[in-house]
């Protein structure tokens, strides 16, 4: 059965994951009930209104992207209107090549916007800038159209502004103002962009026959990248492996197609996601091949609160299919599939068309993936203080899909109660070499158990079989052009 050629792809809000059909550009298609063009004379009517009384210079354009906006966040966490800049910003980060800063932020609930880690080799690593920094202002140079201020205060940006304001032409000079523990006040840094490559895999032998693999999001080369990983730890190994860990803790998501391709890696046959839209006839499902398959051994899969979409596919499918055990904290709960089409101005609709579910039919929108060993991690001990800010998660969107909504007729699956958080946060995923000597440092509690369970895999291995059984063999498979899944930080 001829494979589905899909992707899926990477959205940075905060916590927000998504996933994308990308259709090519070109006329979109209509199609559906016809438009109530009262709707659209009153629409008319009240921009007519406002360019005509309003006191100020009317932007008419910038109210009409403004008016398809508002129109999109009404539906759900993940529609949006990606304006031209938007639209190019998302295909750059599929690529994880860029020319930035090389820092991965988050925003906080508090609205801080936050270091996660510096990449290494890259001017705010050498820059000296630190995990869990917060970026209080960015001073761009020149300033952009329209300030008055030579700096901005970070806390009123999204994601999206401050890292728009900190890639830029190679060379180019940017300060921001840093504020961290000991420091008095927030201090300068001033940083030349650079070229940013953002690696999606890494990884070593932990001991002889012990291997592992870390896969920090799903872009266009993963799949490449992983092929040649393992080919290098099977070299270093000289024997056979005795044990894999494939850790996706904090993966924010990325390219379908990359997803079912990681999963394909260790599984020979059956379903790996299904996707399904209004009608049973929009069934799409994606299969495992037979041809490249990696030798059978024991795995363990680690997950957090940041594992979100197509860290979630990979997850569910091997976890569905018997292949994995997944140890860790429950998933972002991101189960829905966005359709990227392009517009003539270059700008981009992303809109919700579909939800994925597991090969035994669960959807994860909302609860996320259930880990089967529960373990505390590296980065979840600061969520346990009092007053400290928790990750945002799927079931924290306003508008998002209910798990009600995406299994009719079923009662939502009610994750076991989460454990409190008990150790020093993970400084992220795209600083391998400071993540590892963190984990060192401070212990890594989730990699040392998934480790015990590889020794002991005859201990472990009975539960696999308490995995929900698959649904059955697909029946139909569809081919799409391009999809995507979605992120839960945002990268510069």
């Amino acid at each position: 059965m001829r494979r589905p050629n899909v992707r899926l792809f990477s959205v940075f809000v905060a916590g927000v994951a998504a996933g994308a059909i990308f259709l090519g550009a070109g006329t979109v298609p209509v199609s559906g009930a016809a438009p109530r063009y009262e709707d659209l004379s009153l629409f008319a009517s009240v921009l007519d209104l406002v360019r005509k009384n309003y006191v100020g210079q009317v932007d008419e354009e910038k109210l009409v992207q403004g008016a398809l906006r508002g129109m999109l966040q009404e539906l759900d966490p993940h529609s949006s209107y990606l304006d031209p800049d938007a639209h190019k910003e998302m295909q750059v980060d599929t690529r994880g090549e860029f020319f930035g800063l090389g820092i991965e932020i988050t925003k906080r609930e508090d609205g801080v916007i936050e270091v996660v880690s510096p990449i290494d080799g890259t001017p705010a690593a050498a820059a000296g800038v630190r995990a869990k920094d917060q970026i209080v202002s960015i001073c761009p140079q020149p300033r952009p159209e329209g300030w008055n201020e030579d700096c901005k205060p970070t806390k009123t940006m999204t994601l999206f502004d401050a890292v728009k304001l900190m890639r830029g032409p190679r060379g180019s000079e940017i300060t921001i103002h840093l504020f961290r523990d000991g420091f008095a006040r927030p201090k300068p840094f001033t940083l030349a962009r650079d070229s940013v490559k953002v690696a999606s895999v890494d990884g070593r032998m932990l001991e002889p026959g012990m291997a592992y693999v870390r896969v920090r999001s799903f872009q266009e080369r993963t799949d490449q990248e992983l092929v040649a990983l393992l080919e290098k730890l099977h070299e270093e190994s000289g024997e056979p492996f005795r044990g894999l860990v494939l850790d996706l803790r904090d993966n924010p998501g990325g390219l379908l197609d990359q997803a079912v391709k990681v999963a394909d890696t260790w599984l020979d046959d059956g379903l790996i996601v299904y996707t399904q839209g209004k009608v049973q006839s929009q069934r799409q499902e994606f299969l495992a091949r037979q041809d490249g398959k990696e030798p059978e051994y024991p795995i363990v899969v680690l997950v957090n609160a940041g594992s979100a979409s197509a860290s979630e596919i990979v997850a569910g499918a091997l976890q569905d299919q018997r292949r994995a055990l997944v140890l860790g904290q429950h998933t972002f709960g991101k189960g829905s599939v966005q359709t990227v089409y392009p517009l003539e101005d270059g700008s981009g609709l992303r809109l919700t068309t579909a939800l994925y579910y597991t090969p035994a039919g669960r959807s994860i929108q909302e609860v996320g993936i259930s880990p089967d060993l529960d373990v505390k991690g590296p980065r979840d001990a600061a969520e346990d203080a009092d007053g400290a800010p928790r990750r945002t998660r799927e079931k924290d969107l306003e508008h998002h899909f209910t798990h009600r909504d995406a299994q009719p007729g079923e009662e939502p699956a009610e994750p076991s109660p989460e454990p409190a958080l008990d150790t020093p946060a993970d400084p992220g995923p795209d600083a391998p070499d400071a993540a590892e000597d963190a984990a060192a440092a401070e212990g890594d509690p989730q990699l040392d158990r998934a480790l015990d369970v590889l020794r002991n895999w005859s201990e472990y291995e009975p539960r696999l079989r308490n995995a929900p059984e698959p649904s059955g063999s697909p029946t139909t498979s569809a081919s799409v052009d391009e999809t995507r899944v979605d992120a839960v930080r945002g990268g510069e």
